[in-house]
């Protein structure tokens, strides 16, 4: 059978990864979307609350342990490739988020709530991620 450059082979480290983002992304905006009609009100502010935090922060760490099981499972280049992208997007990330919570202290910057450095996150790893071509340092 003949796959095309856009199909991953099945069994395959970014087919597994898709596969895998997919599953812990759907948990994330199904809990995401029931908080956000209101399903759990009457647990916000309360202990319970942070049984809502737990539960939409568990699907992050998952996404986070297949970004690492695509860098262990893929061979070298695209290890180096997805671990540069994983870096800058997280110095990035990093850096924004120290500015805009001295801007905050100092500066009377609006306040952003810290769950906002995941999406961010991610959005600068796609921005990186067309320039990081090459596996050199």
């Amino acid at each position: 059978m003949i796959h095309s450059a856009e199909t991953p082979n099945p069994g395959s480290p970014s087919r597994t990864y898709v596969i895998r983002t997919i599953g812990f992304m759907t948990v994330y905006v199904l809990i995401s979307v029931l908080a956000i009609v209101g399903l759990f009100d009457s647990l916000i502010g309360g202990p319970g609350g942070w049984l809502i935090a737990v539960a939409v922060s568990i699907p992050v760490a998952g996404q986070v342990w297949a970004t690492l099981r695509l860098m262990a499972d893929s061979d070298e280049f695209v290890r180096v490739i997805v671990t540069k992208c994983f870096v800058l997007a997280a110095g990035a990330s990093m850096v924004l988020w120290t500015l805009w919570g001295f801007g905050e202290a100092y500066a009377g910057a609006p306040h952003l709530d810290g769950w906002l450095i995941y999406p961010f996150f991610w959005a600068a790893y796609a921005l990186v991620s067309p320039f990081v071509r090459t596996s050199k340092l």
